[in-house]
């Protein structure tokens, strides 16, 4: 929780349904019943899916939960997580490495490669069925 100090503020905060280690949601419901908050990885799994993407479920898991790190780095919700996210936990942990790399100021990535890089990804969006028109 990015402003825990604001949850006084929330009536669910001080209900007994929601207080308990389950909150709102079924023991072991699995990550997809979970609600996060939406923000660019929700945005972009969401845009992905609309346009039919033929990139496979680890993948997209990648995109979709790369931000949740009380999840993929401190071992939250495993009370909630159905035995198959297990194994999507693997690949966002795996991905994140790589994530965090970019966001490095010292990193060659930073630069102004578009021209350069631009036939690369172009190649990508077409291999995974979006290189046409995109819904967004």
């Amino acid at each position: 929780v990015v402003f825990p100090e604001f949850n006084d503020l929330n009536p669910d905060e001080h209900d007994p349904r929601y207080n308990t280690e389950h909150g709102v949601y079924a023991p072991h419901c699995g990550l997809d019943e979970l609600m996060f908050a939406w923000g660019h990885d929700e945005y972009m799994y969401r845009m992905l899916v609309a346009n039919n993407t033929a990139i496979p479920r680890e993948g997209l898991d990648m995109i979709r939960y790369h931000s949740a790190y009380p999840w993929h780095d401190r071992g939250a919700y495993k009370h909630l997580m159905k035995p198959e996210d297990e194994q999507r936990l693997e690949w966002v942990q795996l991905f994140n490495k790589f994530d965090l790399y970019t966001k490095d100021e010292g990193n060659d990535l930073r630069g102004n490669f578009t021209e350069d890089l631009w036939p690369y990804y172009k190649g990508l969006c077409e291999k995974y069925g979006l290189g046409g028109k995109l819904k967004w």
